[in-house]
């Protein structure tokens, strides 16, 4: 299939990438004239702009928007309503608030334009490992792209079917999976995102514990000087704590068992915050996540070995870099 790919950063390239792996056309656009160029050097179609990007494309257009949650997401996606005829389809795949698709969604219908939202996990790795996507909006667009989705995702794999599930009652054991009217894919996603808020919170939390046994304010018989990434390293086999970010922390204290390289001061990309926000709409009580968003808060103004974990974890999955603001 040909796709259109606006936002060619971390993920936008390498969801072009993997398309490309698996036969697909991409025509790109990049604010930044470096990706667009390294891109086409690798097989791409270049376009020097939005309307460019659209006169390359094959009708019905498709194209996916891989930019950050906001204006820059909401301005791309007007000018494209104005471009695009109908029968084209629009694509988010960023870190969207899914109130924001239903709103889209409804302002593009009168137009012909159908509306996509692509919940997209896999940060850096996906290249290798593939995308998970949790999507929403307009299911004959969603099946009409579905070779698009089916060539990101993980397949099945090496991971065992669960007991008692019929492996064909959807797509799910692809690793993709259609959740619904517009905006669902973006709340799978968001309340996706505030789960890890938690388990990073309770690895991160785990592992000063054991850092902290060291210390001279515990008596000398109960002291102990641990090797957090052998620990680390024997949790990811046969242990029931095991995981792709327990995987990612291992990484991590490997590469620097003091994690030296961090402050602790951890961001937050909005998810954790709608996440807590839809709980109080629904009257929801989660008292895990909301201490999690809470201790990122925190972080910002005293650090702890448990945010320098995190930020290591934000890092290894997402590429995350520390604010570069004052700590």
């Amino acid at each position: 299939m040909q796709l259109g790919m606006i936002g060619l950063g971390r993920m936008g390239g390498n969801i072009v990438r993997r398309l490309m792996l698996n036969h697909h056309q991409c025509v790109v656009f990049d604010a930044n004239e470096n990706a667009v160029n390294s891109l086409a050097a690798e097989g791409a179609v270049a376009s020097k702009d939005l309307i460019n990007l659209i006169n390359q494309l094959q009708k019905p257009r498709a194209v996916w928007v891989m930019l950050p949650a906001g204006e820059i997401t909401e301005s791309t996606i007007n000018e494209l309503g104005k471009i695009l005829e109908p029968g084209d389809i629009i694509i988010d795949g960023g870190n969207s608030n899914y109130k924001d698709d239903v709103r889209r969604s409804q302002e593009l219908a009168p137009k012909g334009i159908k509306y996509i939202d692509v919940g997209t996990s896999g940060g850096v790795w996906g290249l290798e490992r593939g995308y998970c996507m949790m999507i929403g909006g307009d299911k004959n667009a969603f099946d009409y792209l579905e070779p698009i989705f089916k060539s990101l995702a993980p397949g099945i794999g090496s991971i065992e079917l669960t007991k008692g599930r019929d492996p064909n009652q959807s797509t799910a054991e692809q690793g993709y999976l259609y959740t619904g009217p517009a905006g669902s894919g973006h709340f799978v996603k968001m309340v996706h995102n505030g789960i890890e808020y938690g388990l990073m919170q309770a690895y991160a939390e785990g592992l000063d514990i054991l850092k902290g046994v060291s210390q001279d304010i515990i008596p000398s018989e109960r002291r102990y000087d641990l090797n957090l990434a052998d620990i680390t390293e024997l949790w990811r086999r046969g242990s029931v704590v095991s995981s792709w970010l327990l995987d990612l922390s291992a990484i991590a204290l490997a590469e620097d068992p003091q994690l030296k390289a961090f402050t602790g001061h951890v961001d937050d990309s909005g998810e954790g915050r709608w996440t807590i926000m839809a709980a109080i709409e629904e009257a929801v009580p989660t008292d895990v996540l909301s201490a999690a968003l809470y201790t990122r808060f925190r972080s910002r103004q005293d650090h702890t070995f448990a945010e320098k974990m995190l930020s290591a974890m934000r890092k290894q999955f997402g590429g995350h870099q520390e604010s570069k603001k004052e700590k």
